[in-house]
């Protein structure tokens, strides 16, 4: 891998785990309990790195 593609995965990582933290908190502010917001939270990371992923792979 070149420099460039490994810190293009590390800011998609980094992406990732920011909306996952944003996305876990709003879940339990909301009243969700701790379990359903850290399942919210890893479901919006799985989510965008996904997006990034296809992304990827329709580019090459």
């Amino acid at each position: 891998m070149s420099p460039l593609q490994i810190l293009a995965l590390l800011l998609a990582l980094s992406t990732a785990l920011n909306l996952a933290i944003a996305a876990s908190l709003l879940a339990q502010r909301s009243g969700a309990g701790v379990c359903q917001a850290i399942l919210t939270g890893a479901g919006t990371a799985a989510t965008g790195l996904g997006i990034y992923f296809a992304a990827v792979a329709a580019y090459r």
